[in-house]
């Protein structure tokens, strides 16, 4: 048996300019790390000549015929797509599991590709890059399911860690940030996730930003200008240590992406939000596309206490995290054969892979 799994990302700064319709004519840029919450892919044989998915998030399972037409409608479409584009349609079974709701903002649907491509890849015996991971999984999402989505996710799952990753016309470009332990922990530490309760469609909203991006919306345009501009300004701030410019960076930024198109936030997003500033935090923004998901906020811990119990108040829950630096990684599960006298099976053998 072998189990991928990939992180989930938050973004401070960037997001909307990894679209093509704006990347494409100006280049993009985001910057974002990847947390120690994981989408799970478990793959072994399913000893008949068919192939079956189980989700364990969406409570259902997807079972079809090896040599039949496939196709990826309706439900378990990504998974499905995933096999398709690899070739694999029989002696396969895969279950998948998150540690966060899918819908939430933090990357999960590019988190599964990319850690669907990784696991099956070593299923077929073959050893791919950490680039060519993030290649395929942008593939099937962007291009075979036409997902009005960007490149940010599936390159920070595969890669992890805090990185600037830059869009062109020409390629994807992943750039570690560097900066100092100490500068990290206090990073860690001065940022807080509260789950608002409600999931959100990010189609809708991307959809609408791709087109008002390809309809070149002077407004539109001027505001992912800035928000990029606000990306590099984030990286400087960064590799200087200014962590609180972080935090004023991203309340400016998020003030600029309401303004992009609607759905981004609503009236209860905007009163807790204004409320953790009153509080005590410097600034956040909603994770992902906007609409609902996560509220990441930056705070100073003599404030956290307090800002912990006003959200709550008001039906927000915190989630606590770490950053990942690992990316997506796999795992052999293998049995050796031998039982106990008891009649058990004895421990399995677990090997991590390294990647190229």
């Amino acid at each position: 048996m072998l189990i991928a799994r990939a992180p989930f990302r938050i973004s401070f700064a960037g997001g909307g300019t990894d679209l093509p319709a704006y990347y494409e004519q100006f280049g993009g840029c985001v910057v974002s790390t990847t947390i120690d919450k994981y989408v799970y892919v478990h793959i072994g044989p399913n000893g008949t000549n068919g192939a079956q998915i189980t989700s364990a998030d969406y409570h259902t399972f997807y079972r079809y015929q090896g040599g039949t037409t496939a196709d990826w409608n309706g439900e378990l479409a990504l998974p499905r797509a995933v096999l398709h584009e690899m070739e694999v349609d029989e002696g396969i079974a895969l279950f998948l599991a998150s540690e966060v709701p899918p819908g939430t903002g933090l990357g999960s649907s590019s988190a599964l590709a990319v850690a669907m491509v990784q696991a099956i890849a070593a299923w077929q015996g073959r050893s791919l890059s950490r680039q060519a991971i993030a290649e395929l999984a942008c593939r099937v999402e962007l291009q075979k399911l036409q997902a009005p989505i960007g490149k940010q996710d599936q390159f920070a799952a595969a890669f992890g860690g805090l990185n600037a990753i830059s869009f062109t016309r020409n390629g994807v470009t992943v750039e570690p940030i560097r900066v100092s332990s100490s500068v990290r922990e206090q990073l860690e530490r001065r940022l807080m996730l509260f789950f608002t309760g409600t999931a959100h469609n990010s189609a809708v909203i991307l959809k609408e930003q791709q087109r008002a991006s390809a309809a070149g919306s002077p407004s539109t345009i001027q505001g992912l200008h800035r928000i990029k501009a606000a990306a590099a300004a984030c990286r400087a701030c960064l590799e200087s240590g200014d962590l609180d410019g972080i935090g004023l960076l991203l309340d400016e930024g998020w003030r600029e992406k309401r303004k992009l198109v609607a759905g981004i936030t609503n009236q209860r997003i905007d009163e807790v939000y204004e409320l953790a500033r009153d509080v005590g935090a410097l600034g956040g923004k909603i994770t992902g596309a906007g609409g609902g998901g996560f509220l990441l906020l930056y705070c100073h811990e003599v404030y956290q206490e307090a800002l912990t119990e006003e959200m709550e108040k008001r039906g927000l829950r915190r989630m606590d995290f770490h950053f990942d630096q690992q990316g997506v990684t796999l795992q052999h599960v293998a049995w050796n054969g031998v039982t106990r006298s008891d009649g058990i099976a004895a421990k399995p053998e677990v090997t991590q892979v390294a990647f190229t």
